[in-house]
């Protein structure tokens, strides 16, 4: 048996397809760091831009995630590899992963909504998703809210985004705003005077926007005044919960009545 043909065949495959493995991983190996360099520009520029940190992480893995697939169907076309088969099993391969991670990837989508048109940060106060707290954190799939009781709530972003979203950290200053009733038989301007000075003693409370103590409605049983006072967020609700104590403390020290539904029951007595 002649070895030496088969020897020479051997020889001439390995120098073809050696030299394009060769190739191959050279140009692996190069784009591969081109990528690396490409990512970390890009992630220098968008912090540079000021994006958001969240959002920079995940553009990062993307970029360099498309770069990757790239240079790997470069690397395979040098060895003479189609690579359009390859796209037909990635496409082919994506849609079924979408599919299959529609309700992760709305969340996804919604994070970055979240993170481009900001709507809150992390430390404001919202209600969302009938959820209200402070965020804690925003992530790709998921916002951290932290209510008053200091529970942890994980609401998907998309929960948020598909409804409204209420931020009461956006403005510098809040509105207190009370109703407050008295009996008919009471000094109605007595009791208006009494609101105001309140208002005015307490030092947390704005000169602007102007505070307000107007008659809203006649009731049933009862006169209601609309009050109204401006306050910085921060003392938001210490001024809501004082305003309530010391207003029935005024009105019981000066004898204004605060009416409470009260029902009569006449009986009437039978003979036997």
């Amino acid at each position: 048996m002649d070895f030496s043909k088969y020897t020479d065949m051997a020889l001439t495959y390995a120098s073809e397809y050696g030299f394009k493995i060769i190739v191959a991983i050279f140009i692996f190996a190069i784009g591969k760091m081109i990528i690396k360099r490409l990512t970390a520009l890009s992630k220098k520029l968008m912090i540079k831009a000021k994006v958001d940190l969240t959002l920079v992480e995940f553009l990062e893995s993307i970029i360099y995630f498309i770069l990757l697939i790239v240079v790997i169907l470069a690397s395979l076309n040098t060895l003479g590899i189609n690579t359009t088969s390859f796209l037909a099993i990635f496409g082919a391969a994506g849609l079924a992963v979408g599919l299959a991670l529609k309700d992760s990837l709305s969340n996804i989508g919604a994070a970055v909504l979240i993170i481009i048109f900001r709507p809150f940060k992390v430390g404001d106060t919202i209600e969302a998703a009938g959820t209200t707290g402070t965020v804690k954190d925003i992530n790709l799939f998921s916002t951290i809210i932290e209510p008053v009781d200091k529970r942890i709530i994980i609401v998907p972003n998309s929960s948020i985004i598909g409804g409204n979203i209420t931020n009461f950290s956006r403005r510098t200053e809040r509105r207190v705003e009370h109703v407050f009733g008295i009996g008919y038989d009471d000094d109605l301007k007595l009791a208006k005077e009494t609101l105001m000075q309140i208002i005015k003693d307490d030092e947390r409370v704005l000169d602007e926007p102007t505070p307000l103590v107007a008659v809203g409605e006649l009731g049933d049983n009862s006169v209601n005044f609309t009050f109204r006072a401006w306050t910085t967020t921060e003392d938001y609700w210490d001024v809501h919960f004082d305003m309530l104590e010391k207003v029935k403390l005024a009105f019981d020290e000066k004898g204004i009545s605060i009416p409470y539904p009260q029902m009569d029951i006449h009986t009437n007595k039978i003979e036997s």
